[in-house]
């Protein structure tokens, strides 16, 4: 499996924590603390810009992907929710496959979905369901041309102003010309300060069954509730180091940072 489908394998779970959903209770301390948590009930609408460099054979590529992730929770009734995640990437990247080789457009979409009920007595939150990876490439360069399916789960606590869980995903290629045997396993924790701000430690590790091998960036992400025309927004920067990487793929510092709209019910 090649660094670029090992990248989407992980794109089912990767952007949750970096693209919050906000419970109901639209207090600024209750929305800052809810900032940890990928399954909670409300609208979001996140537009995630991430950096990386050092990629490809020579080391000579870099890649710009912009992630719009709308999240809309569904009712189920009986203290469940249905929570669905789409991400569609556009993506502009420079010297790959090759050096002087430039490509840009849609990338292939991931959707998840996440059966999630009411927290338990003891403050624990977790939410599991199917993965899909749908082949909406527009360039050959940016997707993989193959349907791949699979589970994705999370699980986290929170207790005052600390969250501390773990989501992960595995997915498999449907009879398609790549082949896409990948597990994600993001661990997170967050502390929520009394400012406003929040400040997230997070890993991204992705381990390739088909060739085994393994991309582990470590990021360290800042957020900070505001608005813009009364509409509440979570703004969020921050910096990824790679302490492992599969062949090709990303080696030393990146960057995410964006912007998620909040709809409160």
């Amino acid at each position: 499996m090649t660094y670029l489908s090992r990248t989407v394998a992980a794109g089912a779970a990767a952007a949750l924590l970096a693209s919050p959903v906000l419970a109901q209770d639209s207090s600024s301390a209750e929305l800052q603390k809810q900032l940890s948590n990928p399954v909670a009930s409300l609208i979001s609408v996140p537009f995630q810009f991430n950096f990386d460099d050092n990629i490809g054979p020579k080391g000579k590529g870099e890649r710009w992907t912009m992630n719009i992730q709308p999240v809309i929770p569904i009712d189920l009734g009986g203290g469940w929710n249905l929570i669905s995640r789409t991400i569609v990437p556009v993506v502009s990247q420079y010297n790959l496959p090759a050096r002087g080789e430039d490509s840009w457009g849609l990338g292939d979409t991931t959707q998840s979905f996440f059966f999630s009920p009411a927290p338990t007595a003891g403050g624990l939150i977790w939410g599991v369901g199917p993965a899909f990876l749908f082949p909406t490439a527009t360039d050959d360069d940016l997707g993989l041309d193959t349907f791949a399916a699979g589970v994705t789960g999370v699980v986290l606590k929170q207790s005052g102003p600390w969250t501390l869980g773990v989501l992960a995903n595995h997915l498999w290629d449907w009879d398609g010309p790549a082949e896409i045997d990948a597990t994600f396993t993001q661990p997170f924790l967050a502390y929520a300060y009394d400012n406003g701000w929040t400040a997230t430690l997070q890993a991204e590790w992705t381990h390739d069954w088909a060739n085994d091998t393994d991309s582990a960036p470590i990021g360290l992400i800042a957020s900070k509730l505001g608005n813009i025309g009364g509409t509440p927004v979570s703004w969020m920067g921050g910096v990824r180091y790679y302490a492992d990487s599969a062949p090709n793929g990303p080696e030393g510092w990146g960057a995410r940072f964006g912007v998620t709209l909040l709809f409160p019910k």
